[in-house]
C-alpha cells in the first residue's frame, strides 16, 4: 500500500476536487474515512464522478454538516480512532481529510492525531484568497511539529504568485502547482487542469 493523505487549511478550499484529480493521475483508490454532511453529494461521490476511481466506503457517514465531533455526537456516536486505520490495498491510496488539519474528531483526538498516527505523507491544499500565508503557515506548522512529512502545497484559485512564492520561501515547502476554479467541472476540465501539478514529485514520496 502506499498512502497519501490529502488534507486541508479550512473547509471548502478545493481539496476534495483536488483529490479527485490526484486519485485519477495516479490511478489510485480513494478513502474518505469521515463524512460529515450528506445534503448533498458526499465526497466519495464526487470523487467517484471526477475521476472514475474506485472508492473505498466510509467508516462513519454523519448527517449533520459540522465539525466531525458535534456531528458524531448529534447522532449519540463518538468517532472511534481504532475504526480509522489504513485500509490495506495494494497501489496507490489517496486518503482525504475533514476539513482542515485541527478538526476534532471526537473531544480528544484532532485530524492532525490521526494522520500523525498513519505515518503517510501529506499534501496540504489552500486556498491562495486573502489570509492564505496565516492558515498554511500555522497548518505546516501542526503537521511538522507532529512529526508528519509534508511532501508540498497546493494550492487552488486564482492565481496569486507572490503570495504562493511567499507561503514557499518562508515555510520552506515545495510548490506542487496550483488548479483554478473550474467552470463547468468534469472529469475532462479536471484532467486537462491537473496537468499543472507536480504528480511526478508526489508519486515519488509515496
Amino acid at each position: 500500500m502506499n498512502p497519501v493523505i490529502v488534507t486541508g487549511t479550512d473547509t471548502d478550499v478545493g481539496k476534495t476536487v483536488f483529490a479527485a484529480g490526484l486519485t485519477a493521475a495516479l490511478g489510485a483508490r480513494y478513502w474518505k474515512p469521515v463524512q460529515s454532511g450528506l445534503a448533498d453529494a458526499t465526497d466519495s461521490e464526487t470523487i467517484r464522478a471526477l475521476s472514475g476511481a474506485e472508492v473505498i466506503p466510509e467508516v462513519y457517514l454523519l448527517n449533520k454538516p459540522a465539525s466531525p465531533h458535534l456531528s458524531a455526537e448529534d447522532m449519540g456516536l463518538e468517532i472511534a480512532a481504532d475504526r480509522l486505520a489504513l485500509p490495506p490495498v495494494s497501489g496507490p491510496l489517496v486518503v482525504e481529510g475533514a476539513g482542515g488539519v485541527m478538526v476534532p474528531l471526537n473531544r480528544k483526538l484532532f485530524f492532525l492525531d490521526l494522520i500523525a498516527q498513519w505515518q503517510a505523507p501529506v499534501v496540504l491544499v489552500a486556498r491562495t484568497a486573502l489570509g492564505t500565508i496565516n492558515h498554511t503557515s500555522l497548518s505546516l506548522m501542526a503537521l511538522r511539529n507532529a512529526g508528519c512529512t509534508v511532501i508540498g502545497v497546493a494550492f487552488v484559485g486564482d492565481a496569486e504568485p507572490q503570495v504562493e512564492q511567499t507561503i514557499a520561501d518562508m515555510c520552506a515547502a515545495r510548490h506542487l502547482g496550483r488548479l483554478p476554479y473550474l467552470d463547468p467541472l468534469s472529469r475532462k476540465t479536471l484532467s486537462d487542469a491537473f496537468t499543472a501539478i507536480d504528480v511526478d514529485t508526489i508519486r515519488s514520496a509515496l
